[in-house]
């Protein structure tokens, strides 16, 4: 039986729409290099928010 990771060990990125960490999921494991978005709402969105400057 393979040794059990802490989730803390686990790779993470930053989602390109909300900006959000989010960490390596099993489904993932195969193309984890291409995987951008942390959900399908984010992936929807496609484009990151811009940031309004206040003045």
């Amino acid at each position: 039986m393979p040794k059990m990771r802490k989730k803390s060990d686990l790779p993470t990125k930053t989602c390109l729409a909300c900006g959000l960490p989010f960490t390596w999921r099993k489904k993932w494991e195969r193309d984890w290099d291409n995987v951008k978005y942390c959900s399908d709402r984010c992936r929807g969105a496609k484009a990151p928010r811009p940031q309004v400057a206040q003045r």
